[in-house]
């Protein structure tokens, strides 16, 4: 007989198919069990569609068996009617065996409320199997509801000296397929932060174009407005917002966020937060980087370091804090270091 853990796992998979694609919602899977045979399986795919528990209830071809069943969720069933119907009070009227849930949802609208339903109606309710994976799957989610901001990850790609740029000029690092992993990346967050200098010397699109999946919105931190708009940034592929110090206006799909010139970095992680974004990545450049690095706002590190290739003179990449927990991978030329912010 599998353990609970073993089906956990399972909802776990499922859910992770609709990764980068749920925004503002989690990533939910669910399994129901019945006598140790999966009988249903089902995850969240969109935000306004069907939550993972009824994917599950309306996959399974033996309803029948529902009431005996064990429905496994990686995320505490929702209490509340928003774009659709409490999934709780769905479960309350089948009668399971039992709920099993992975992680608490910090979502002050659930908050508990969801298995408190359940247990109520008399349903067996077993909480924290596989908490911490089912919190790293949703860490985003969860950094939004709990630090109030948005989840901050910080990218960039180094020689082996450590330097970002050659000559002070844009320099390819990565590989083509190491740049399609970065666009991967992009896929997963809802935003995509870079600063004027990079706009200016890269002229980047910041999109997913190497990869299927949404372009992330393109936020750009440009004060005195030096970005031309014939540049792609503002291209029409994505939304563009444009914090600066200078106008507020709304022209097209871009939007132009007047800020005041102090902690420039604080304001915008709020007004990301007042406007529901979840999460962003932040691709430079190195000053935009450090400044998030020194102030502590940040929740993950993906480093690039080409360990073929010496630039010898240039702009220093950013310095990474001492004592992170990290992971390495090598890629093609490049390893990959990630850093978890604990």
């Amino acid at each position: 007989m599998y353990t609970h853990e073993h089906y956990m796992l399972r909802a776990l998979e499922v859910a992770q198919r609709a990764e980068g694609y749920t925004y503002p919602n989690p990533l939910v899977g669910c399994v129901i069990v019945h006598q140790g045979r999966i009988i249903g399986e089902g995850y969240h795919r969109k935000a306004g569609e069907y939550h993972a528990e009824i994917e599950a209830i309306n996959s399974c071809r033996e309803p029948h068996l529902l009431k005996e069943s064990v429905f496994y969720v990686t995320l505490e069933p929702c209490a509340h009617y928003g774009k659709t119907p409490p999934c709780a009070l769905r479960l309350k009227e089948i009668g399971p065996k039992m709920v099993v849930v992975g992680s608490y949802d910090s979502n002050p609208l659930v908050a508990g409320k969801g298995t408190a339903l359940l247990r109520q109606a008399g349903v067996e309710v077993l909480e924290g199997v596989l908490e911490k994976k089912c919190r790293e799957l949703n860490r985003r989610f969860f950094c939004f509801h709990e630090k109030k901001r948005p989840y901050v990850v910080l990218k960039w790609a180094e020689s082996k000296d450590g330097y970002i740029d050659k000559n002070f000029r844009p320099a390819k690092i990565t590989t083509a397929l190491e740049s399609q992993w970065v666009h991967t990346m992009r896929a997963k967050e809802e935003a995509i932060l870079v600063g004027t200098g990079t706009a200016l010397s890269d002229n980047p699109s910041l999109t997913t174009r190497l990869v299927e999946g949404p372009n992330p919105l393109r936020l750009l931190i440009d004060r005195t407005l030096k970005v031309p708009e014939t540049h792609r940034i503002y291209s029409s592929e994505a939304p563009t917002w444009v914090f600066n110090l200078i106008k507020e206006q709304t022209r097209g799909s871009t939007e132009y966020i007047k800020l005041s010139e102090n902690n420039i970095e604080e304001q915008i992680l709020k007004v990301l937060y007042q406007r529901g974004i979840q999460s962003v990545l932040v691709e430079g450049g190195a000053y935009t980087l450090q400044r998030l690095l020194d102030l502590g706002l940040y929740d993950q590190i993906v480093r690039f370091k080409n360990e073929s290739l010496e630039l010898e003179k240039g702009t220093l990449a950013p310095r990474v804090p001492p004592g992170l927990d990290f992971k390495k991978e090598w890629m093609e030329e490049s390893v990959r270091m990630e850093y978890q912010m604990v």
